[in-house]
């Protein structure tokens, strides 16, 4: 009898997959990790949340990411929260290798990973079949010449001929893609669109995605946006402003309180914008998440939202949606410069320094 319960229980573990919550932002995400891990522990299975937003990994930048508080971090653990400091730089690929590493410890130690994110990209890469090319200075810059010499229509012409595909979804006009797109084919010797993301879990992964109608977000970005100003998200700009890096002063709501701390616009009409493209923000989320065949939606507001994120859950660790989630690639059409091109073009920013934050990869915030 104990051997056969050791082997139920080895078998669980094995098909426990890895669990990525996304949506638009103030949707509700994290509170439905933290009842969805409570949920699996009344079961006997330990989860813990890996954050997958972009700004959240920065440290001391806490009210204007809308991070998680003491408390819910209490109630369980969260990964990659405080991993950088904000003159530091993040980028997709890096993040890729944090999130990967953590994940295996995870999983290693027998507990589930739930990723918490809206950063579409970043709760992709973690789990998906993409690839951040390198970049190269050197090949970039006689490209960027041979445009202005010989003009862009040559350039995509090339493309056209080493790489129909890629030439075949992209504008012939954007040279700033066509040069990224060429540069890759140099640097790997493969075609651009080789490096195109695919809808291909590479680990064991099911997804669920947070949905409220459109009216109903926009009151709760209007909230958030309220209690950002009554924590206190004036003072952190004024604290943090000289010392946000590159990456970190792009955050939403940075620079527009920094033009109030410089006169250039009243504290209401700051506040006033960072909702107004917060909300912008949400709407390009979905229009990001809704392009992924895979993700199982749920109304955020239904009051047993826990419950049908655990069913979904346990039907994945069975194996229900494997046959179907092997296929989201085949009938699925992909974005090349919004995705793979973005991406590349930010690597520079830490592609070559993953090991900085590696070994802070796991490391559970007080």
């Amino acid at each position: 009898m104990e051997e056969q319960r050791g082997l139920d229980t080895h078998t669980q573990e094995r098909r426990a997959k890895v669990v990525s919550i996304i949506g638009p932002t103030a949707s509700g995400k994290t509170g439905l990790g933290i009842g969805l891990a409570r949920a699996l522990a009344a079961r006997g299975q330990r989860a813990e949340i890996v954050n997958a937003d972009a700004y959240q990994m920065y440290r001391q930048m806490d009210v204007g990411t809308a991070k998680p508080t003491a408390q819910e971090r209490a109630a369980v653990p969260h990964h990659l929260l405080d991993v950088i400091d904000p003159e530091d730089a993040m980028s997709v690929a890096r993040f890729q290798g944090l999130a990967r590493t953590c994940i295996a410890d995870l999983q290693r130690r027998g507990i589930r990973p739930i990723l918490v994110g809206g950063s579409g990209l970043y709760a992709r890469a973690a789990i998906d079949d993409i690839s951040f090319p390198a970049t190269d200075a050197a090949i970039r810059e006689g490209l960027e010449r041979r445009a202005e010499s010989e003009g862009p229509g040559l350039l995509f012409d090339e493309l056209m001929d080493r790489d129909p595909e890629a030439a075949r979804r992209m504008d012939p006009h954007n040279v700033r893609r066509t040069i990224r797109a060429l540069e890759v084919i140099a640097i790997t010797g493969r075609p651009y669109s080789a490096s195109l993301p695919r809808y291909r879990y590479v680990m064991p992964a099911v997804q669920i995605g947070l949905d409220l109608p459109r009216d109903l977000l926009d009151e709760r970005i209007e909230r958030r946006t309220a209690q950002m100003r009554a924590l206190g998200f004036t003072r952190e700009v004024e604290r943090l402003r000289e010392r946000l890096g590159m990456t970190a002063s792009r955050a939403l709501g940075y620079p527009q309180i920094a033009r109030f701390l410089d006169g250039e616009i009243d504290e209401d009409a700051a506040y006033a914008e960072i909702a107004r493209l917060t909300k912008r923000l949400a709407r390009k989320q979905m229009g990001w998440f809704g392009r992924d065949p895979r993700i199982h939606w749920l109304q955020a507001l239904r009051p047993t939202l826990v419950d049908e994120a655990l069913g979904i859950v346990m039907s994945a660790d069975a194996g229900e949606y494997d046959a179907r989630d092997a296929e989201a690639d085949g009938f699925t059409s992909h974005h090349l410069g919004d995705v793979a091109d973005g991406a590349a073009n930010r690597a520079d920013d830490g592609t070559n320094r993953i090991d900085g934050g590696m070994n802070q990869a796991c490391g559970v915030n007080e």
